[in-house]
């Protein structure tokens, strides 16, 4: 209903969540767990907030958030029919202002927090890409530099950089999330990017830009990142999952010389692997660093090379063989599945809450949805 009445907004939204009902779905749990806490909305401001790190990457300015409650309400009125009295689309129209004005209020600090730290900037800048690297047969590295050479902002293992494209043929702009991939304080951004099937940006990236092209980037955000403490880290990937994962690495190698930490990833095989090379030589910097590899379907080359240490995937025994304490700290990155098995095992080790860390590539949904039910 709203992209009929404001199309231009195409332009700002995932169309590929959109067609698959993720956004829809986010955007419903989200009003909903807001109506049920609006007397106390400071309990959901976590949710908040990682709802509004995206948001101010994207690119969401106080005046869309009227025309999302317009739209909401007759969408309401459109399901209820009969049901919605004037009394019950007044309460909702005053609860979706509540929940607008604390969104707006937290995503402003966001944005002057972005555009004031050193090296920030706001809306999209411009970014070389300096080099492209494959590093797999479905993943390519691409390393930014700004185009005015000027300094960059910092950013925590973890988070993303937000690209806006518009591929040829397309009639709306397309905006990506991507991990960044290696440690910050570097003169450049590097994400490295999976292909995905019917994916018109990924495949955009990989198949037509080139060292020398513009990309257009969003300082960097999210709320998932690797926090310093004295408690080793235990990293968990699979797949492309592995890009925030590499950055949480590569930080502990460069910051955190005593701490303990182990990057445990799943992947096909060794030619869905990527960036293996570059964990080796991370792991082999750092007396406290280790690495373990599990592949579901090795070819014949790595079960004669022995360059893996599990065929299968990541699971909770296999877990426990290599990591001795549960009262580490865990990050997790993948697909859903992947995610739901090891949340599911991390619980029912006894892992505590509050030392468990995920990310989500788009829309947050059924692993939450879990997380509160467990």
């Amino acid at each position: 209903m709203m992209f009929t009445n404001h199309p231009e907004l195409l332009n700002i939204f995932n169309h590929a969540n959109q067609r698959q009902g993720r956004q829809q779905t986010a955007l419903a749990n989200t009003v909903y767990a807001a109506a049920a806490h609006i007397d106390n909305l400071g309990s959901i401001i976590p949710v908040v907030k990682q709802i509004g790190e995206k948001h101010r990457a994207l690119g969401i300015l106080p005046e869309h958030y009227p025309t999302v409650g317009q739209n909401l309400l007759a969408a309401i009125k459109d399901v209820l029919g009969d049901a919605a009295t004037d009394e019950i689309i007044i309460a909702w129209a005053e609860a979706y202002g509540v929940i607008a004005d604390a969104f707006i209020g937290i995503e402003k600090e966001m944005y002057r927090e972005a555009k004031e730290q050193p090296g920030g900037w706001e809306g999209f800048r411009n970014f070389v890409v300096a080099k492209k690297m494959e590093e797999s047969n479905v993943i390519t590295s691409f390393y930014l530099k700004p185009e005015d050479g000027k300094e960059i902002a910092s950013y925590t293992a973890g988070q993303y950089l937000t690209l806006k494209v518009q591929p040829e043929g397309e009639e709306y702009t397309h905006i990506r999330h991507y991990s960044l991939s290696d440690a910050s304080g570097k003169d450049y951004y590097r994400i490295s990017v999976k292909r995905e099937n019917l994916g018109v940006v990924s495949s955009f990236l990989h198949d037509e830009f080139k060292e020398g092209d513009i990309l257009r980037a969003s300082a960097p955000a999210g709320d998932f990142y690797l926090e310093q403490k004295s408690t080793p880290a235990v990293l968990i990937s699979g797949g492309v999952g592995l890009t925030p994962m590499l950055s949480m690495l590569h930080t502990i190698v460069e910051q955190e010389p005593e701490r303990e930490v182990f990057l445990i990833h799943g992947a096909l095989n060794s030619n869905f692997h990527a960036l293996k090379d570059e964990v080796a030589t991370l792991v082999a910097k750092h007396d406290k660093a280790h690495s373990f590899v599990a592949y579901s379907e090795p070819t014949e080359q790595d079960k004669a090379d022995m360059n893996f240490d599990k065929e299968g995937f990541i699971e909770a025994d296999w877990l426990k063989s290599i990591v001795a304490d549960n009262q580490a700290n865990f990050y997790f990155c993948g697909p859903v599945p992947f995610m739901k098995l090891v949340y599911r095992s991390l619980k029912d080790w006894g892992v505590p809450a509050e030392n468990i860390h995920f990310e989500f590539f788009g829309p947050a949904g059924e692993l939450e949805d879990e997380a509160v039910t467990a």
